[in-house]
């Protein structure tokens, strides 16, 4: 089955609105989906979809625990860690342990074997379903700067046997590297400014580099400027469906509630955004 990310350059453009009523608009027509939310600084497709949560676990990174009885303060492990998260002194070891990325480097280098790896708790998983949608977010700790740990348990706890949508976050930056890489397909919401259209951009050259194919849904596509749509057509990018701005989405929205739930015609564009997906990804695996 699928594996679609939903990205942005930048938030605010819609791209949790678009995840969720897809995922709405597809478990209607009977196509087996799951929703992970990837966006764990800030989760809110579950305030939508409101699912039973029955699954919530603690996840945590690998820091190091130094035993000074072993250390001779030799340095080996400051000078291989990347991320400088370790000082040695006279008779002492420093661990800065925000800045971890628990790699295992030192605990693996280390000449007497002084080190052991403890988990660092860095956030929490939760799951559950809302009618035949399996759903999945993460919630970072305040203050935690290390999110990939945690998309990656949250993307673990899918499956191949559905349409996966990854819901991730904004910017373009290593916590969207980690959600949208291994996707199939993924769809670059934007809307018609001059600030979309940067940051388009930027989210273009990231999933350029990353090899994975795109399209672009322009969002609120009926206020601003065309500079968007002459960007796609001069890269080459599919504008895989245009979304006007609507008064009585706007409402539903501020109710927590999705609009294919009330708008029939915004379950039929919903419909074909997807087989717009479809046939843009079919195209890209048969060349």
């Amino acid at each position: 089955m699928l594996n679609l990310a939903i990205a942005s350059g930048k938030g605010g453009t819609g791209k949790t609105t678009i995840a969720v009523n897809l995922a709405l608009t597809l478990e209607k027509e009977s196509t087996p989906v799951q929703l992970l939310d990837c966006d764990v600084e800030e989760p809110n497709a579950y305030l939508f979809l409101k699912p039973e949560f029955t699954h919530k676990q603690s996840v945590g990174i690998p820091v190091p625990s130094i035993d000074l009885d072993k250390c001779s303060f030799c340095g080996h492990c400051a000078e291989v860690c990347a991320f400088n998260a370790l000082a040695v002194l006279k008779d002492n070891v420093m661990i800065l342990s925000e800045l971890c990325h628990g790699c295992g480097s030192c605990a693996y280098l280390c000449p007497e074997k002084a080190i052991t790896e403890n988990d660092r708790p860095i956030g929490i998983v939760e799951s559950g379903t809302v009618n035949r949608i399996f759903f999945a977010h993460g919630v970072l700790n305040p203050g935690e700067a290390m999110s990939p740990p945690l998309i990656n348990a949250v993307k673990e706890l899918g499956s191949s046997d559905a349409l996966k949508i990854i819901d991730a976050p904004p910017g373009t930056s290593c916590p969207v590297v980690a959600a949208i890489s291994d996707s199939d397909f993924c769809l670059l919401v934007t809307e018609p400014t001059p600030f979309g259209l940067n940051d388009l951009d930027l989210a273009y050259q990231m999933v350029s580099r990353l090899g994975i194919s795109a399209g672009v849904v322009i969002n609120r596509s009926d206020i601003g400027d065309s500079e968007v749509e002459d960007y796609c057509l001069k890269n080459k990018l599919p504008i895989v469906q245009k979304i006007p701005w609507h008064l009585e989405v706007a409402r539903y929205y501020a109710r927590g509630e999705p609009a294919v739930k009330h708008l029939p015609e915004w379950q039929l564009l919903f419909k074909e955004l997807y087989e717009n997906i479809l046939s843009l990804w079919e195209g890209a695996v048969r060349k």
